[in-house]
């Protein structure tokens, strides 16, 4: 007879691996590198917003969100769909920012988004100056406008119209002292501003302004200059595309509007070139 044993069976448990569990554990990684990730990101935003200036974060917001067409030329038609479409190159949208004196038909048809609109100011002319605000001053993200005429250009609007108004610095004259022949700055600001005329059909005004003079002179040439200058302007304008029947008015004003406190300043010597609201 076999002897009995008072030792306890021996139980051997093997516990299957699923062979997945390398894969858990690791998804907070991917969360924090996200979160590092957008505070870069944030950071970065944040110091190039404290770089850079006001009129800067504009260009860059109407980068992104342009207010006018990258092509200066506009087209034209003799209804609500005629001309170019807005897919060309060379045209502007016909959505009442084009059709200008250079395409223009008989009937001056394409007004507003329609092309054929008579209500408010002048049968549907154009009030709104911000595309052409935009293409002086740079603001297009095409814009070819150099940083040294942009340092000779201020806008500003009026009841009278939108201002454009090209002034002098004691190292860049706009024209040669005493005279009124134009320098190489002048000659590009016009062409500057002929070109930028396209977007609208308004009437054109020009006005000259000089500095003052000692008040020892005999002869004081305030008068004749300012004018002979607002002429020359005029001129200019005409061989750069404006056609003359847009140019209205031309006016010196001598000394008699100055814009800095020393009344010799180079300043002073100025050209407004005013796009006129329609009555």
């Amino acid at each position: 007879m076999a002897a009995r044993s008072n030792a306890a069976p021996i139980i051997i448990r093997k516990k299957r691996s699923r062979g997945d569990s390398a894969h858990h554990g690791g998804a907070w990684k991917v969360a924090y590198a996200d979160f590092v990730t957008a505070m870069m990101a944030f950071f970065m935003l944040m110091w190039l917003l404290n770089a850079t200036t006001e009129k800067q974060r504009k260009g860059l917001a109407d980068y992104f969100s342009p207010t006018i067409p990258v092509s200066p030329v506009s087209g034209g038609g003799d209804g609500a769909f005629g001309g170019d479409n807005m897919f060309s190159e060379k045209a502007l949208v016909m959505n009442g920012s084009g059709a200008t004196n250079r395409h223009h038909a008989d009937t001056k048809a394409a007004r507003g988004s329609t092309g054929v609109e008579t209500q408010g100011d002048d049968a549907g002319y154009f009030q709104d100056f911000t595309s052409i605000e935009a293409e002086l001053l740079g603001r297009s993200g095409e814009s070819a406008v150099s940083k040294k005429l942009l340092e000779h250009i201020v806008t500003r609007v009026t009841d009278e119209g939108l201002i454009v108004e090209f002034f002098a610095t004691e190292e860049s004259p706009l024209f040669e002292p005493e005279t009124d022949r134009p320098t190489q700055l002048m000659r590009d600001l016009v062409r500057l501003v002929a070109r930028s005329s396209d977007l609208v059909t308004n009437g054109i005004a020009v006005g000259g302004h000089v500095s003052a003079r000692p008040v020892v002179v005999a002869e004081n040439p305030v008068w004749e200059l300012s004018s002979s200058r607002a002429e020359k302007v005029r001129a200019l304008l005409e061989l750069s595309g404006v056609t003359p029947e847009r140019l209205v008015r031309v006016t010196g004003h001598a000394d008699r509007d100055l814009v800095d406190d020393k009344p010799m300043a180079a300043r002073n010597n100025r050209i407004e070139v005013i796009f006129l609201r329609n009555p």
